[in-house]
């Protein structure tokens, strides 16, 4: 029997407010994403892609219809077992990097495995584990006022992967670099994809970063416009 996706809408409609103010943020969207996948999510603003972002997190919840994590409905989920899924199955990335200032780089990764309980010497090894693994050997004892723009959001990737999540959720993860920078980033971002197999979902509005991605959906006015395969950085178009 093969395994169900890991990620799973089924006709998920997202609402906010009532009567004639209600907005539609997500009109009953259906997706799957399966294991090691690398999905791109682009769509111009209000067309449903942050919304989508923050249910696949856990941040919120569909007002109707169905989400669905490694075959589990997550409907059922109190605030508790969504923290528990986050803390222990999702990995964060976001565009601000989002890291303590005056800390060092290793005390920043520590921090998701803090929130676990685990113990000083144990997270003190995973920390400085990941951190290797983004390239930022001898960088550790540095605080992120002292790194550069793309060192700094190695530092949150690392904090993101500390935990070994199953899923990796980027948003916006080279709005704030340069050029050359966000390609390092991505292709350091593609290399835990293909090499740990760790799932990626990532947000953007720039083509040549999506390009990165294995698969592009592109979402229109709270619905999936299109999902397409992504192929040598060029889109091979599978409208819905």
């Amino acid at each position: 029997m093969s395994a169900p996706p890991l990620i799973e809408f089924r006709d998920v409609v997202k609402q906010y407010g009532k009567g004639e103010a209600a907005i539609r943020a997500l009109d009953g969207v259906s997706l799957s994403i399966n294991e090691h996948d690398f999905v791109a999510i682009m769509g111009p603003s209000g067309s449903g892609k942050s919304t989508s972002m923050n249910i696949i997190g856990c941040l919120d919840t569909p007002t109707s219809g169905e989400y669905l994590f490694q075959g589990v409905p997550t409907s059922g989920f109190d605030n508790e077992h969504l923290t528990l899924l986050r803390r222990h199955m999702l990995g964060f990335v976001f565009q601000g990097f989002n890291l303590l200032s005056r800390t060092s780089a290793v005390e920043n990764v520590e921090l998701p495995l803090i929130y676990r309980g685990m113990k000083s010497a144990e997270r003190r090894a995973l920390a400085m584990e990941a951190l290797a693994q983004v390239g930022l050997k001898g960088r550790e004892n540095h605080t992120t006022q002292e790194l550069s723009g793309g060192q700094q959001q190695r530092v949150a990737i690392a904090r993101a992967i500390v935990t070994k999540p199953a899923l990796l959720l980027a948003d916006e993860p080279t709005g704030n670099l340069d050029t050359k920078t966000s390609i390092e980033i991505m292709d350091l971002i593609t290399s835990l994809n293909r090499d740990r197999g760790i799932t990626v979902v990532m947000v953007t509005h720039e083509e040549d970063i999506a390009a990165h991605a294995k698969r592009l959906l592109r979402f229109v006015d709270g619905r999936l416009g299109s999902d397409s395969a992504v192929e040598h950085g060029m889109e091979a178009t599978d409208v819905l």
